[in-house]
């Protein structure tokens, strides 16, 4: 019988393959069907002020392609969990987890969407460069916010009560330079039974995130050493470095749109991109570069993570630590630990668990 990390990880690869390839599809058929005109045609009757039109539209263009996706979602999201036993979430809590991120996910495209008609009709043949320069500064509001504001709708927050361990975490911060505001864990066990660490947030809503997965199984020196590699992404300015690859692919794509969305109106029958009817082409622009970026952005964020293993492990000196934290997460989270290039150069963000072994051997 295959193993089960194979296994889990190469339904999840199919999946993931099948998810790009279905939404292409719905977004091409929104288009071509004309489905997306007809929802403006019929929402311009009830003369509604241009906000509100846009918030509607979106709304049922929204509502349309979650339950177009919700069979394929429902299965990747929980189903596969739940057969490999990587989670316990009982069903109800997880269709309120869909209605917080669904509503999450519609204001905050509502925000981006309003920004972009709004500066599409006041920049000219510049509104490229700043709906870009609007969406990098959003992009930024959201990485603060995020851990008090997001987070907290989906776990509950508690600060860590393990003083020895709380205590190691602030003195691995101020030897790594790293200001650091507090020491939090979360009840990820109620979604997931795998593990995980975070250093999130930016400027007084920093702080390290614990999940109780890891913080209940995992020695402090396991957990200083994975702190110790967040700790190294910031201290050698790989997050001031992926902000800026984000806002030139950002720039890029939307000049890209500027510069060739005259031949895909026509191709789909459409007058202009300040029309709400547009708005699926502009998804459809950045679906298909964000897929063909995703193995690039993969190969950056992996050679991010080699450097901050390395630095983890000059910082630490606990080797052995180092190769027993990752032997345990491999295990609990079913990681793949030796892909096919193919999925690695698709799919893996992190190098591979065996690589990260090698590595610190």
């Amino acid at each position: 019988m295959p193993d089960p990390a194979k296994r889990y990880s190469n339904t999840k690869y199919i999946v993931s393959a099948i998810a790009v390839v279905y939404s292409l599809a719905l977004i091409l058929i929104i288009l071509s069907s004309r489905f997306s005109w007809a929802v403006e045609y019929s929402l311009t009757r009830l003369n509604l002020p241009h906000c509100l039109l846009t918030a509607v539209y979106l709304a049922v263009l929204s509502a349309v392609y979650y339950l177009l996706n919700l069979p394929l979602n429902y299965y990747a999201g929980f189903s596969l969990e739940h057969e490999f036993n990587l989670s316990k979430q009982k069903l109800d809590d997880w269709w309120m987890d869909q209605l917080k991120s669904g509503a999450l996910s519609y204001i905050i495209s509502l925000i981006l969407v309003l920004a972009f008609y709004w500066i599409l009709a006041r920049f000219g043949d510049w509104w490229w460069l700043a709906v870009s320069l609007f969406w990098v500064f959003f992009s930024l509001v959201l990485a603060k916010l995020t851990p008090v504001l997001i987070i907290p709708l989906f776990f509950k927050y508690k600060k860590l009560d393990d003083q020895s361990l709380r205590e190691r975490i602030f003195k691995l911060a101020q030897k790594m330079g790293v200001k650091l505001m507090d020491v939090f864990e979360i009840d990820f066990s109620k979604k997931t039974l795998k593990a995980n660490a975070a250093f999130t947030g930016i400027g007084r809503t920093r702080r390290v995130i614990l999940a109780d997965t890891l913080k209940d199984k995992y020695s402090h020196d396991e957990i200083e050493v994975i702190l110790a590699h967040e700790f190294a992404h910031y201290r050698l300015k790989h997050i001031i470095k992926l902000i800026a690859v984000n806002s030139l692919v950002t720039l890029v794509l939307f000049f890209l749109i500027f510069k060739t969305s005259g031949y895909a109106l026509m191709l789909f029958r459409l007058k202009s991109l300040a029309q709400l009817a547009s708005l699926p082409l502009v998804f459809l622009y950045f679906m298909i570069f964000g897929t063909v970026m995703q193995p690039l952005e993969a190969f950056l964020s992996r050679h991010f993570e080699r450097e901050a293993d390395k630095l983890a492990l000059e910082v630490t000196g606990t080797k052995e630590a180092f190769i027993s934290l990752m032997e345990k997460l491999a295990g609990q989270n079913l990681a793949d630990r030796n892909p096919h290039p193919i999925a690695k150069f698709l799919f893996f963000d992190h190098p591979p668990i065996d690589e990260r072994i090698k590595l610190a051997q």
